[in-house]
């Protein structure tokens, strides 16, 4: 079996690794069919990120059910399901409480993708795949579905989504603010979210004149240049710039009472934030990773229903043997696909 692994910095190759099989009934393998890359691949594979190689590239796609144990019962092989990124058994506490990106069952951090980091469990740019909870973690994808614009729904939509579906729950209508750039599909992702989710208003800065195009296409106000020192006060904002100066402009354009989520990884020991102006203005800010298994099959609904598009974020799609060359490429979403015609013959069914 083939895995695409990072072995150095930018030196991502085909290596050989074990083919998986079934390790108790309550399991599944899995065969990737689109997997897209991450908004933290790329620092990732540039080595700007300290996860440890070697790294078994991607987290984010859509599979076919290859073999399932005997205890399984949501999907059957044939099936085609989204893989969450983060390994949950559904079962425990923390799962039970909707913390599926913490479960209490396995290491803390466990995910596809990230090397030792996550806990060795593989990457999906790989020919087959384990799922150890297969009734607990795979959803199935629903007829209709382009598994290309879909292959993001393991992570960066969820994380999209977070940002500003509870904060539109708490606050309806109110106004979004979304600082991008560091997040080059999930502040794109949030825009989507929040004029699906009825924000007032939705303002998308960046300096980047393709994602600009794109936030407008998707119905936001844009702001063209790096991010100024405060903007109009929204209740609601979102930092994902990946800049100190991104972060304290969401911060500092935040209303009183409002929230500001954060999908920014800060790698430094210290992280400077405006923690007066945030006081005396009552900021509420969120960060850390999302709980994205929860969020999958809400973000299907909406993806079937033409509420969200993720499609017009994807900016390129390459094959599978294409995918050590693709993944050096400066990209905004890149999936890699691995549909043969039989499988596209499937697709409607």
């Amino acid at each position: 079996m083939r895995a695409l692994t990072l072995t150095e910095e930018g030196q991502v190759d085909w290596r050989d690794a074990p083919e998986p099989v079934l390790g108790g009934p309550k399991e599944a393998i899995v065969r990737p069919l689109t997997v897209a890359l991450c908004d933290l691949d790329a620092p990732i594979i540039s080595g700007a990120t300290p996860v440890p190689r070697p790294v078994a590239i991607g987290h984010e796609g859509i599979a076919e059910v290859v073999e399932v144990g005997e205890a399984v019962g949501s999907v059957s092989a044939g099936d085609r399901v989204v893989v969450p990124f983060q390994i949950s058994c559904g079962e425990c506490e923390r799962c039970r409480a909707g913390l599926t990106g913490d479960c209490g069952s396995v290491r803390p951090g466990s995910m596809y993708g990230f090397g030792a980091f996550g806990g060795d469990w593989g990457g999906l740019l790989s020919d087959l795949v384990r799922v150890p909870y297969a009734d607990a973690m795979l959803v199935p994808l629903p007829a209709g579905i382009d598994p290309v614009a879909a292959a993001s729904v393991s992570d960066n939509l969820p994380d999209g989504r977070r940002t500003v579906a509870g904060p539109l729950e708490e606050m309806p209508g109110a106004d979004v603010l979304i600082v991008g750039g560091g997040g080059p599909s999930i502040g794109l992702y949030a825009v989507d979210f929040a004029r699906a989710l009825g924000a007032g208003s939705v303002t998308y800065v960046d300096t980047d004149p393709g994602r600009l195009a794109v936030a407008a296409e998707l119905g936001a106000k844009t702001i063209e240049g790096p991010p100024a020192e405060r903007y109009e006060r929204r209740l609601i904002t979102v930092d994902a710039s990946g800049s100190h100066d991104g972060l304290h402009a969401a911060l500092r354009s935040t209303e009183r009472g409002g929230t500001c989520t954060s999908i920014g990884i800060y790698f430094e020991a210290t992280t400077p934030v405006p923690l007066l102006e945030m006081y005396t203005t009552g900021v509420r800010f969120v960060t850390g990773r999302p709980a994205a298994r929860g969020a999958i099959p809400k973000i299907l609904e909406m993806v079937a229903a033409g509420q969200v598009r993720p499609e017009l974020v994807t900016s390129s799609v390459a094959g599978w043997e294409e995918a050590p060359e693709a993944v050096l490429e400066p990209h905004r979403k890149l999936v890699i696909e691995r549909i043969s015609d039989n499988d596209k013959e499937g697709e409607g069914q």
